[in-house]
């Protein structure tokens, strides 16, 4: 009987030690799901403090994003970032595989070259990123500092690039560029041309007083899509001319100046018709068109309005600083001299609107 006791007892110790285990190792798992949730939570906190806050991008993509230039004020992207040509100033991202010693950031110096470690100069001007990034693995094999160096290449920063925009547009300037772009974009960049812009829009590629000039035409009656497609790059500069001015004076309702808009091309029957007709007082059979050459002489060309409206006389076509004089009176357009008609034409108001 004291045997069975000692046996009952025995088992009931056990049973109790299991008990005490089984139980000892819930709590324990349940305190290490407690720490890894924690752990979890804190990493997830870390990583949310170093990513960029929503529709910010990181610097190793300003590239892709938004590029802003080094004073932060936005430029002109291309559609196609492949373009892209890299230049003094730029700010570049280097990053070697496997080898974090030699990833970093290196600012392209004024010759073009990019100073690594170990590598020393490697030049990078005019390169675009991929063709940047095999020079570099060339570099960095040939001076057997890796045996295959796998380089990619990302730009945090562009310099400070323009094309100037200068004559008659809304907002003449520097327009920030850093790759070739649409002329097209570049003069919606400058606001868009102004009412007196002429037909023949100048662009000269290169900053010195030698580079290449080309001309390209701009109408106001027809489309301009091929001229908008002209590929203006960095350094270069836009000239938009004021558009030729034909004075129409005397015995007129509204004289002044007026801009030739029409592909720049105007005849003497609709300049006065831009003046809005000769008045009751005029002389139209003693109609002159007075035109000053660039050497300096003047020529007077005696017309008959009457004859031209009749269909008698061809319109004269008529050229840029001419002047269309209507007299009052045959006498008064014998009397009336050139240096005085001149005169006028110079006081006479611009009429941009007639």
């Amino acid at each position: 009987m004291a045997t069975t006791c000692r046996v009952i007892m025995a088992t009931h110790r056990i049973a109790f030690s299991r008990g005490l285990l089984l139980l000892f190792c819930v709590f324990a798992q349940l305190g290490m799901i407690t720490m890894r949730g924690d752990a979890q939570a804190a990493g997830s906190n870390s990583l949310s403090s170093q990513l960029p806050p929503p529709g910010a991008s990181s610097g190793a993509s300003s590239s892709k994003a938004g590029v802003t230039t080094p004073m932060g004020g936005p430029i002109i992207v291309p559609r196609d970032l492949s373009e892209l040509r890299i230049e003094p100033g730029d700010l570049l991202s280097v990053n070697v595989y496997d080898n974090p010693e030699l990833s970093n950031s290196y600012r392209v110096d004024l010759a073009g070259d990019l100073t690594l470690p170990l590598c020393g100069k490697v030049n990078v001007r005019g390169l675009t990123l991929t063709e940047a990034a095999k020079r570099l693995e060339t570099a960095f094999k040939d001076g057997q500092i890796l045996n295959q160096p796998q380089v990619n290449l990302d730009v945090l920063q562009y310099a400070g690039q323009y094309v100037t925009v200068l004559g008659e547009v809304v907002n003449p300037g520097r327009v920030s560029l850093i790759a070739p772009t649409m002329l097209g974009e570049i003069l919606a960049q400058a606001g868009g041309v102004t009412p007196m812009a002429g037909t023949r829009i100048k662009i000269r590629h290169g900053a010195d007083d030698a580079a290449l000039e080309e001309e390209a035409p701009y109408s106001r009656s027809q489309s301009n899509r091929e001229t908008a497609s002209i590929l203006v790059r960095p350094g270069d500069s836009i000239i938009v001319p004021r558009a030729g001015i034909v004075y129409v004076l005397g015995a007129v309702y509204k004289p002044g100046g007026y801009v030739m808009q029409e592909d720049g091309k105007l005849n003497v029957a609709e300049a006065l018709a831009l003046s809005g007709g000769t008045t009751l007082q005029a002389s139209t059979g003693g109609l002159r068109v007075i035109r000053r050459n660039p050497d300096g002489t003047v020529l007077d060309f005696p017309l008959s309005y009457d004859a031209i409206a009749k269909g008698k006389q061809t319109p004269l076509l008529l050229q840029a600083q001419d002047i269309v004089y209507v007299p009052t009176s045959k006498i008064k357009a014998i009397f009336s001299t050139t240096q005085a008609i001149l005169g006028q034409a110079a006081a006479a108001a611009i009429v941009t609107h007639p």
